[in-house]
């Protein structure tokens, strides 16, 4: 009877941290210095200025990743004319910054890069499984965290985009 508590505390609490991830009362994401991929410095703070970021981090080698890319770029002009921006995370070694530079350009991507080859930024927002979306609302608040991508998910984004973008007005 004692395992079958212990199992289901357990089983409870997993469930919650769950939750937790679609909560909008994440806290506060400390500002962060980013060196961007165009060699410009910038911060996350000064980037929320002009309104919300979906910061995602991702790497040259992960499928899913490039996949959702596709997605992100298309919602980061069909919603910049309302101050949202996509801040893409690059988690490749600083060997490959080429190899990030020319997928990024071959593609024709107008998102933000930032490049995080020491993983330093990932470590501080928790961000190790690829891709990971952090909803960042223009006052810092993290309103929406996913990890992981499948098919098919792009929809949950882009309504947790229009959800924070229509709270603003």
């Amino acid at each position: 009877m004692k395992k079958i508590k212990i199992i289901s505390i357990v089983i409870l609490t997993s469930f919650i941290v769950l939750l937790g991830q679609e909560n909008p009362s994440l806290g506060k994401i400390p500002d962060i210095d980013l060196k961007l991929l165009n060699g410009k410095k910038t911060t996350l703070y000064k980037l929320l200025k002009t309104g919300p970021v979906l910061l995602d981090f991702w790497a040259t080698w992960c499928k899913p990743c490039k996949q959702l890319m596709k997605h992100l770029n298309q919602y980061h002009n069909e919603f910049n004319s309302e101050g949202f921006q996509v801040l893409m995370i690059n988690q490749d070694t600083p060997r490959s910054l080429g190899k990030v530079k020319a997928y990024v350009n071959s593609k024709g991507y107008d998102f933000l890069v930032g490049i995080d080859p020491n993983q330093q930024i990932s470590k501080k927002l928790n961000g190790q499984i690829m891709p990971n979306l952090i909803l960042i609302n223009q006052d810092a608040t993290v309103r929406w965290r996913h990890q992981g991508y499948m098919p098919g998910e792009e929809l949950e984004i882009k309504d947790q985009i229009q959800s924070l973008l229509s709270s603003k007005k």
